[in-house]
């Protein structure tokens, strides 16, 4: 037998020959290198999928060699998808694999690009990106394979337009977030700091946040204190001239200068607020020169008797310099070493895992500020937190461990800041592989049109029962993705105009609706003045969508993905290609009002027999037991009730006809 048979025999005989032959055609769109990425690539490769594109936005980390295992070390800071298809290619010689180095939401990536495969394979590790594809397939009626790990559990979930649920049928949890007063005044946990300096402090100095107005006028309308929102504007113009000193000045001077206003000013300035410290342990104001040369001291001693309550979550009671705080319970988590000492803890021999002291984090500063000053004098125009990026990593692990050392909170290692700053959650290569294994066997599924055998599958942690199975269900009524009538609009947004595409498209239907892009308004009944403007004044280009929405409420929603004209479109012809047939959506099935919940009255009364039983015994009806005729002293039950009616004067009479006493005095 030849080679390149006995590479396909198993394959053959388990798939049967009719869908190994169609394997060879399938065009498969793979989106994401990563963990279960590259698993997955090398099953399919080795499976027989014949057209495989990759798609992956990100490059190789020197922390994905130990589960993604078609990287080497060389590979380090390269494209992941173009290494993973260079490296799998050779797997099999009868598989094209083309690989993209890009982002599944660029315009390019649209209705009509995604309409060229046969199926998707998800391998994702963001809900945004999900959210696009899902979307993506459910216009184009492409199968999804969506999927998903964390830790050891898993999950494959195969989406079809009609047929299943798809990913937004469910509503996923939103991320969580923080006040911004907690953040920027009151931190009681390493997050807040963390979150701080990765979303704040980075925005302000790299970023292209100047002075954060939106956020402030957010937190302002949310009813947030208005006096300390009133000191984080003033903190926030005051940004200007250090953001000015990094672009400028000597990287050096300029961090100092950051670190007196952050770690100094600022602080002093919440200190001002009295009365937001009365329940809470107010923090301290930094010494840039002291804590360099030894004699800085974060807080001064106290005798245990005097020790206050423990607040942010730590004890204050026995408090040492910053120099010499205990591990876990101080300001920063180093134990007992001096200020200017590097000494690491037992086993602690890695550099991401070593204890920064208080002088650690103060020189880890001054370097990482130093290195992303020089990026941004050499040409950068903004530089964004990237838990891949260790100049960024290097200057948010020291900045929110200064804070941390302010605040009285504990501090964190460079691993733990990146793991908490960058959302990551344990990857375990045995997880990934069972689940892309369980990826390939359902997207067979889908290809040999077995749908009632698909199987919505998750890998838990229980030895007696590993692997569940659910049978999939149907699409949500109320679902804003795939219940919308989708369509595809091919234009030239420079001359396209709003209402003239929307007229178009809703053909010889008068009925009112309103037009968004996303969550803008477009046009409504009652203001219809950008019907008038063209789609690229608007903002409105290729790979988005106008949603059509009935005002009434009584039709479905109609989603225009727009795509590019043809190259031989004639100039002369209307801006735009209308679909054929027009979309046309359903009506709507209003759900009937909900009845009141009344709890049902059960009848004690026994039941009437049947009237043709033969035992039954025909009763007269019992009479009434007649009324007696009650004296005045029989309604007296006792002596001593008619004894206390004499003694209250009260006489009690036995008719209305009765006649009083001479020796009783009637008062008028």
């Amino acid at each position: 037998m030849s080679t390149a048979k006995a590479r396909t025999a198993h394959a053959k005989a388990i798939l049967g020959p009719e869908l190994h032959q169609r394997l060879a055609e399938t065009k498969v769109l793979l989106v994401g290198a990563g963990g279960i990425g590259c698993e997955l690539l090398k099953n399919i490769v080795l499976t027989g999928f014949g057209k495989i594109t990759l798609l992956d936005l990100d490059t190789i980390d020197l922390s994905n060699l130990n589960r993604q295992f078609l990287f080497r070390k060389k590979d380090v800071k390269q494209s992941k998808a173009l290494v993973a298809a260079q490296t799998a290619a050779p797997f099999n010689p009868n598989v094209q694999i083309t690989p993209i180095y890009g982002n599944i939401k660029e315009p390019q990536y649209d209705l009509e690009w995604f309409s060229q495969f046969d199926i998707v394979l998800n391998a994702l590790d963001n809900l945004d990106a999900r959210r696009h594809v899902n979307k993506m397939c459910m216009a184009t009626q492409i199968p999804l394979v969506e999927s998903g790990t964390a830790g050891y559990l898993g999950q494959v979930q195969p989406l079809i337009k009609d047929k299943t649920e798809c990913f937004d049928c469910i509503p996923k949890p939103t991320p969580k977030t923080f006040p911004v007063c907690t953040i920027r005044s009151t931190p009681s946990q390493p997050i807040h700091c963390i979150v701080w300096s990765k979303s704040y402090l980075m925005g302000q100095l790299f970023g292209e946040d100047e002075d954060a107005v939106g956020e402030l006028d957010e937190a302002e309308k949310q009813g947030e204190n208005a006096q300390e929102i009133a000191t984080l504007r003033r903190e926030a113009q005051a940004f200007h001239a250090v953001r000015q000193a990094l672009r400028t000045s000597t990287a050096s001077d300029a961090a100092k200068l950051i670190f007196q206003k952050v770690f100094d000013a600022d602080i002093r300035n919440l200190l001002i607020m009295s009365d937001m410290w009365r329940a809470r342990t107010p923090p301290v104001p930094l010494d840039f020169d002291q804590i360099l040369d030894g004699s800085f001291v974060l807080r001064s001693e106290e005798p245990p008797a005097a020790a206050t309550a423990p607040s942010n979550g730590k004890s204050n009671g026995v408090l040492k310099p910053a120099n010499a705080v205990a591990s876990g319970s101080g300001s920063n988590g180093a134990a007992n070493t001096d200020a200017g000492s590097t000494t690491l803890a037992a086993g602690s021999g890695l550099k991401d895992q070593k204890q920064l002291s208080l002088k650690d984090n103060v020189l880890l500063f001054i370097s990482s500020t130093e290195r992303l000053a020089a990026r941004l004098q050499a040409g950068e125009e903004t530089i964004s937190f990237d838990k891949d990026d260790d100049d960024a990593l290097d200057f948010v692990t020291a900045t929110s461990n200064l804070r941390s050392a302010a605040y009285g909170i504990g501090g964190k290692t460079r691993w733990e800041v990146k793991e908490m700053a960058g959302n990551i959650i344990p990857a375990i290569a045995t997880t990934n592989a069972i689940v892309s294994g369980l990826i390939v066997l359902q997207a067979l599924q889908i290809l040999r049109k077995s749908y009632n055998k698909l199987r919505n599958v998750h890998l838990q942690v229980k030895p007696a029962v590993p692997l569940s199975t659910i049978t999939m269900c149907p699409p949500n009524p109320a679902c804003g993705v795939c219940r919308d009538t989708y369509a595809m609009v091919l234009c030239d947004p420079k001359r396209a105009l709003l209402g003239e595409l929307v007229k178009g498209v809703l053909g010889d239907d008068e009925r009112e609706v309103s037009v968004y892009e996303d969550k803008r308004v477009l046009s409504d009944p009652d203001w219809e003045d950008n019907y008038t403007r063209t789609l690229e004044s608007l903002n409105v280009t290729r790979g988005m969508f106008l949603t059509i929405v009935d005002e009434e409420g009584e039709w479905g929603t109609i989603s225009v993905g727009l795509g590019v004209l043809p190259a031989n479109h004639p100039a002369d012809a209307p801006p735009f290609i209308l679909p054929h047939p027009l979309p046309r959506p359903p009506r709507k099935i209003k759900a009937p009002p909900p009845m009141p919940e009344t709890p049902m009255r059960v009848s004690l009364k026994r039941g009437a027999p049947d009237e043709g039983g033969e035992e039954i015994i025909d009763l007269e009806p019992t009479p009434k037991r007649p009324r007696l005729k009650t004296t005045a002293d029989e309604n007296i039950k006792s002596p001593s009730k008619k004894r206390r009616l004499d003694e209250d004067g009260l006489i009690l009479m036995e008719g209305k006809d009765d006649m009083l006493d001479d020796d009783i005095i009637v008062i008028d």
